[in-house]
């Protein structure tokens, strides 16, 4: 493998590394306070630790080169971990509703409050930190486990930061019941996280086409660099993992020897691959009565 997939693999492995530590901080929390705001924070990180695992899987997965089985590579395992990954974050958001109605029909006031916000802010400021490095390097890599681990992590985050602004309340207020308020608000907020991934996710495996910018890079580096050939069309793009794949027809002179326009192709290619990381290409070569007259004009 390359260092940028050694890193990649070292980087999901050590996500589940800090998942497992903040785990433990944040049940710690819960068990110092006995709150159940903290302990459906806890709850939602369970699928952080979860999400680790999957993201490890699906990136390690994803590296393995093409094969007879998939000839177009494992590229898309990534989409599918992030799919399960939102699917995990629904599931805790149901758990906890269900401590929060619990909670809610008794309440009782947490205890030791200064501790256990320590506790839980102590694990916030690791997640905040490891979140903006998985983000970072998922984009950086196009990555969508590691990016969709990261997103999941700064929701945890936003989560953590409002349980412990109305944990404050609830200590000072006295008023027992907002704590299982709270915990129903981080199930609120984590099941708008799970549908997002979720949405992300099936965009991959539906083979959704490339960002516009980029398309207009495409289309820009095939018009200037098919010299001798009559117009490009029927142009399609589509997005699996960090791979982007990319198809093209390329109508030239009937007259044209295969050479030529194979020549024609690998210049093509060649500024391609310069222009689009990761890409693989695959151009159809027809002759000019082919020609559609909608496409790229070349010459």
């Amino acid at each position: 493998m390359s260092i940028t997939a050694n890193r990649t693999l070292a980087i999901a492995g050590a996500s589940l590394l800090v998942g497992l530590i903040v785990l433990g901080l944040k049940f710690l929390a819960w068990y110092i306070t006995g709150s159940i705001a903290l302990y459906s924070d806890a709850l939602e990180s369970i699928v952080n630790v979860v999400t680790a695992i999957v993201a490890l899987i699906a990136v390690r997965l994803a590296q393995k080169p093409a094969d007879a089985a998939l000839p177009y590579g494992y590229h898309k395992a990534e989409y599918f971990s992030a799919v399960i990954v939102g699917v995990m974050i629904i599931v805790a958001a149901i758990l906890i509703f269900r401590e929060a109605v619990l909670g809610f029909l008794a309440p009782e006031l947490p205890e030791a409050p200064v501790q256990g916000l320590m506790v839980s802010g102590v694990a916030t400021v690791i997640n905040v930190i490891w979140a903006f490095v998985l983000i970072r390097h998922g984009r950086a890599v196009r990555s969508p486990a590691l990016e969709a681990d990261g997103k999941h992590l700064l929701t945890d985050v936003v989560s953590t930061i409002g349980v412990l602004l109305g944990l404050g309340l609830v200590f000072l207020t006295g008023w027992a019941a907002l704590d299982s308020v709270l915990a129903g608000l981080v199930a609120l907020n984590i099941l708008w996280s799970g549908w997002g991934v979720i949405w992300q996710s099936v965009g991959g495996l539906m083979d959704v086409a490339v960002p516009k910018d980029t398309q207009k890079t495409i289309r820009e580096v095939i018009a200037t660099n098919a010299d001798g050939a009559i117009e490009a069309h029927d142009i399609r793009t589509r997005q699996a993992g960090k791979m982007t794949f990319i198809d093209f027809h390329l109508v030239v002179p009937g007259a044209m020897s295969v050479d030529a326009a194979h020549a024609i192709c690998d210049a093509i290619e060649a500024k391609l691959r310069e222009a689009v990381k990761d890409v693989q290409i695959t151009i159809h070569v027809e002759p000019e009565e082919k020609a559609k007259h909608a496409g790229i004009v070349v010459v």
